[in-house]
């Protein structure tokens, strides 16, 4: 990560620039985490599933982890900004 440059001699143009460019930034990181998190969140229902199995049935079977996998392994396109 790169330092700030001196704010004090920083033109209000440039300073805007800075700003969007940051608040981007911001965005596509939140994005990533988010998928990260939803992947993260069915690798432990599916783990869960297997220890909490009963008469061989998962807690998962009434959930559509077919659908919630194919949005999170990119197949949905980020949020427009």
């Amino acid at each position: 990560m790169e330092p700030l440059p001196d704010l004090a001699t920083l033109p209000d143009d440039d300073l805007k620039r800075l700003i969007d460019e940051y608040t981007q930034e911001e965005q596509e990181v939140s994005y990533r985490r988010r998928l990260l998190h939803g992947k993260i969140d069915i690798l432990r229902a599916e783990l869960v599933a297997r220890l909490q199995k009963t008469a061989g049935r998962s807690v998962l079977d009434q959930v559509d982890v077919a659908s919630l996998t194919e949005i999170l392994t990119g197949k949905a396109s980020p949020p427009a900004v």
